[in-house]
């Protein structure tokens, strides 16, 4: 295994709060009426598209053609999505300023994120500007856990796959990674990021 010295976030789930939630246990307040909208019209799978760069009308407008009667609800994911977002990750964040000010690895992040609503995290969190570079799957028009949105990375920023570590919430996202040669951590909590990082040497 070869020493370490890129060091590729993601960034929902790693070090920023985000969650749907947020905004519909307020306009769902019934729980089991909630679930059947995110299993049933505001899915997962319909999120991710945004994420791969279709636009949030068209992504909206679709949903709202098929389930008129939520029309409200499906305009609230969009409307209110700011509202989702529930702050940093305070323990990670720091984690994070640590590998920034003390370990001298590049810096990178890879995110699954609209195009549209990035740069609202982007004038929000000045952590991600610690960056050097950060590629957003709604740009590239591709998302991970695809072959190619990694491939974008490792060559955009001359990366060696062998010498970098990948941190996602996703354990089917650090697979697609780990597809390219990439090291992958599956994140479960700043603690355990910490003995992976520790364990590669990128920390002391």
């Amino acid at each position: 295994m070869q020493p370490v010295n890129t060091i590729i976030f993601d960034l929902g789930g790693v070090l920023i709060d985000w969650d749907p939630e947020y905004v519909y246990r307020e306009v769902i307040p019934d729980a089991e009426k909630r679930q059947f909208f995110f299993e049933n019209i505001c899915t997962h799978d319909w999120n991710v598209e945004q994420d791969a760069g279709r636009s949030l009308h068209e992504g909206t407008e679709l949903l709202v053609a098929q389930h008129p009667d939520w029309e409200p609800e499906i305009r609230d994911y969009y409307g209110r999505w700011e509202e989702m977002l529930g702050g940093p990750i305070s323990d990670t964040v720091e984690l994070l300023r640590e590998l920034r000010e003390q370990n001298g690895s590049r810096l990178l992040a890879l995110t699954n994120w609209s195009g549209e609503t990035f740069p609202v995290a982007l004038s929000k969190y000045d952590f991600l500007h610690w960056f050097e570079g950060i590629v957003v799957s709604g740009d590239e028009k591709t998302r991970k856990p695809f072959s190619d949105i990694y491939r974008i990375l490792l060559d955009r920023y001359a990366v060696e796959p062998a010498q970098a570590v990948f941190i996602d919430d996703s354990l089917k996202n650090v697979e697609g990674a780990q597809v390219l040669g990439i090291q992958g951590i599956h994140f479960q909590g700043a603690g355990h990021l910490r003995e992976k990082l520790v364990q590669l040497k990128v920390l002391s």
